[in-house]
């Protein structure tokens, strides 16, 4: 009998890697955010839209308030080293939760390396969400017959998360550094 180090099926891989820029209005701040996920991420964008009426902030059902995208395959890798890059290699580890996915912020795009300011875009801060699945089995708790849950043992957990990250990608995972800018 295999031990989980070397049981193929217990082998994580990332799914999908989700982009998301919230702005709260329709416009050109709306606008402005889906050229620059496109110029981030190489890749189609679509609109999010609020569920929910709030006066206050003059938000109505049916309103285009963000823009998101989602990668997956061979970009992933490339586009989440730069990403990590953007953070200085360091995520903290509340950026985990139970079921194994990591996401962090990036308050200015400019500190993505090879994205230039452009000031007709302004500044801008985007969301960074990846999701981990095993190599095989998580399509249980995806396909139309027959629905299941996955069970305890294959589900993939924070510290397996993050001994993932910190070998695939060279990450230190601790305290936030102060930026001096």
């Amino acid at each position: 009998m295999t031990t989980d180090k070397n049981n193929p099926m217990k082998e994580i891989e990332i799914e999908k890697l989700t982009l998301n820029v919230c702005v709260g209005e329709s416009g050109d701040k709306l606008e402005n955010a889906k050229i620059l996920l496109e110029r981030i991420s190489d890749s189609k964008v679509v609109y999010t839209y609020a569920k929910k009426r709030i006066p206050t902030w003059n938000l109505r059902p049916g309103l285009a308030i963000g823009v998101k995208t989602t990668i997956r395959g061979k970009k992933v890798h490339e586009l989440l080293k730069r990403l990590f890059e953007s953070v200085e290699n360091n995520i903290h580890p509340k950026n985990f939760d139970n079921e194994g996915n990591l996401s962090f912020g990036i308050k200015e795009y400019i500190h993505i390396p090879d994205v230039k300011y452009d000031p007709s875009l302004g500044i801008i801060g985007l969301d960074v969400c990846v999701t981990l699945k095993r190599k095989s089995g998580y399509r249980v708790k995806r396909r139309n017959y027959k629905k299941s849950r996955v069970g305890k043992k294959h589900r993939i957990s924070k510290d397996e998360s993050m001994n993932f990250f910190k070998e695939n990608f060279k990450i230190s995972i601790g305290e936030k550094k102060r930026r001096l800018w």
